[in-house]
């Protein structure tokens, strides 16, 4: 019989990029005990640096209260080696969208992990039941793909592979709660929901661009004014990250093998130049602040 936990504790976080430092300091915030693994202690230290000044704004965020940074920041222990991971009840994976940067991982932290601890691949592309294969727990696998920025987002893709059991979905929903969110459970596919029909949006709005029918500005105002989206796909795809976008639709176009995926060469070349959008403040948009 498989053991499940009621409460996770103690959470590995692999990845101390956008998405692997949100989680750490939404686990944190929650009373979780977190262990954030990435290859230099350089990366980890600007992680902890960015869930400082997070924390700062945590009135806003929801999170705790001024006087309680230094507890939640005791809580979050940094690691290049996996240290800590023999003691984890829950695992989720942030690293990039590169299966032969993934599957590694799982073997690895397959060997050091208790048996009871959940896997949850936080991928927005890849098939969770390829992800579990890589394991000797597939029961104990699944998809939960956070949304950007994650301390703030209070809804989550959750993905069920082909062996996903439902006491790993039960394991996984408890943990969602406790941090203040709630799931969605959808089937195993290249994309899921999100982002198969999110990544061709923003494709399909980026060849609008590139074919001159309208500019960014007027592309995303048709979606906001128009259908009151919130952000327009070009400025979402902004804050996702250009980069991001492209290894996505990439993946969708390998994964289906449908021309419609296609990457469109004005995002192919936006990404050569390092016009990232958000995080390299230019994308679509320009996000340069005054000095």
């Amino acid at each position: 019989m498989t053991k499940t936990t009621n409460h996770p504790q103690t959470v590995g976080v692999v990845g101390a990029g956008v998405m692997g430092t949100g989680l750490a300091q939404a686990l944190a915030a929650t009373g979780h005990r977190v262990v954030l693994v990435d290859r230099t202690d350089a990366i980890l230290n600007e992680a902890v640096q960015t869930i400082t000044q997070g924390l700062r704004f945590s009135r806003l965020l929801g999170g705790p209260a001024a006087g309680d940074r230094r507890t939640v920041l005791d809580r979050v222990h940094c690691t290049t080696t996996y240290e800590g991971f023999e003691k984890a009840d829950f695992v989720i994976e942030n690293i990039t969208e590169d299966w032969d940067l993934k599957r590694p991982v799982y073997e690895r932290i397959d060997e050091i992990c208790p048996d009871h601890c959940v896997f949850a691949a936080n991928t927005s592309v890849i098939p969770i039941t390829r992800i579990a294969s890589a394991t000797r727990r597939p029961d104990r696998v699944l998809g939960m793909h956070f949304m950007n920025p994650v301390p703030v987002k209070r809804t989550v893709e959750v993905i069920r592979g082909h062996h996903t059991s439902q006491a790993t979905l039960d394991t996984a929903a408890r943990l969602l709660r406790r941090m203040g969110k709630e799931g969605v459970v959808v089937g195993d596919s290249p994309g899921f929901v999100s982002n198969r029909v999110l990544m061709l949006t923003v494709n399909e709005a980026v060849y609008l661009v590139h074919e001159g029918v309208a500019e960014p500005a007027e592309v995303d105002r048709v979606f906001r004014e128009c259908f009151g989206h919130r952000m327009g796909p070009l400025e979402t795809a902004d804050l996702i990250g250009l980069d991001t976008i492209l290894r996505s639709v990439e993946g969708l176009h390998r994964e289906f093998g449908d021309s419609k995926y296609r990457p469109c060469p004005l995002l192919k070349r936006m990404v050569d130049a390092g016009l990232l959008g958000r995080k390299s403040g230019e994308g679509f948009f320009s996000y340069a602040t005054a000095a």
